[in-house]
């Protein structure tokens, strides 16, 4: 009987946890819609707010004097995964996240594994804004030769640098286009072009932006023909990553092997709890078996890294 309920609830619990996922991304990563406030549409009327807007309104309000100065850190992390949600918001969906899987947990009579999956909501939502800070960086390095190349563009038709670096804001994708918008507005309000270029490298951890502010600070200090200059480093720029591309080309299959073989522990224990949970019982109801399981992920991690290190290539 026992088995049978651990087998329930572990099923349950599992739905349950992958549909708050689901859920939870769609909440925070679905690009919001533009709505005419109910005031321009309207004048003199205002917005009726219901029972949920006013209990979601003050949750977010405490939760903006819980976290006070400590906004600074999540929201960078957030802008920097391309993210614009509010903190707030996005710890009161994690926070609902969390309580939802919880109280699964204790309706099905599994408090133990409600806790496990509502702990690990948080390390998941971490792992998603990894992912996406990622992927943004990985685009802007891309697109950094086509933009130098509007960029010495803009220079040869006239333009300043701070003209051409606009033209960059207003023209380039995304996310060039808001990093080259933030170096815009940082120098408006006195910062130094150079010093807001710098920034910039630093927070999209581009080592060929570094440098191609570096020259751009030379080129500053001595003269010279930027736009020949920058049309050099573009060149340099689209053989580095041909070297880049070839050398992904190549590493895809080691890469490929330790995906597998890290999925592939998981992927069982899956299919047992599927097809014969009765043979997993003695490893949740033993303390050995506990003992052997927490063995298991800790050498599963030690081998992730091990992979991991075998697979990075730096050059």
């Amino acid at each position: 009987m026992s088995s049978f309920l651990l087998q329930n609830g572990l099923i349950v619990a599992a739905s349950l946890f992958g549909a708050a996922l689901v859920i939870l991304g769609y909440l925070v990563l679905k690009p919001g819609r533009k709505r005419l406030p109910l005031d321009r549409r309207r004048p003199g009327v205002a917005a009726p707010q219901g029972t949920l807007t006013t209990m979601t309104n003050a949750a977010t309000s405490a939760i903006d004097k819980v976290l006070g100065g400590r906004q600074r850190g999540l929201a960078a992390r957030l802008d920097l995964a391309g993210i614009k949600t509010p903190v707030r918001d996005v710890v009161l969906l994690l926070g609902a996240t969390v309580l939802a899987l919880f109280a699964a947990g204790l309706v099905l009579g599994a408090p133990l594994i409600g806790l496990l999956f509502a702990a690990l909501v948080p390390l998941i939502g971490w792992l998603v804004l990894s992912v996406k800070t990622g992927r943004r960086r990985e685009v802007f390095a891309q697109s950094l030769d086509e933009n130098l190349q509007m960029m010495a563009g803009s220079l040869r038709a006239g333009y300043s640098l701070l003209q051409a670096v606009s033209t960059l804001a207003t023209e380039a994708a995304q996310p060039a286009s808001d990093e080259m918008q933030r170096v815009v507005n940082e120098t408006r309000v006195g910062r130094p072009i150079n010093d807001a270029l710098e920034n910039s490298a630093q927070r999209m951890d581009n080592e060929d932006f570094f440098w191609i502010s570096q020259a751009i600070a030379i080129n500053r200090e001595v003269g010279g023909n930027l736009a020949d200059v920058l049309e050099g480093v573009a060149h340099t720029i689209r053989e580095r990553a041909q070297l880049r591309r070839q050398v992904d080309a190549l590493s895809a299959e080691g890469k490929l092997s330790a995906l597998i073989l890290m999925a592939l522990p998981l992927v069982v224990l899956l299919l047992l709890l599927l097809i014969n949970p009765h043979y997993l019982v003695r490893f949740v109801d033993n303390p050995i078996g506990l003992l052997m399981l927490a063995a298991a992920v800790v050498l599963l991690l030690i081998g992730g890294l091990w992979l991991r290190v075998m697979v990075r290539i730096k050059y």
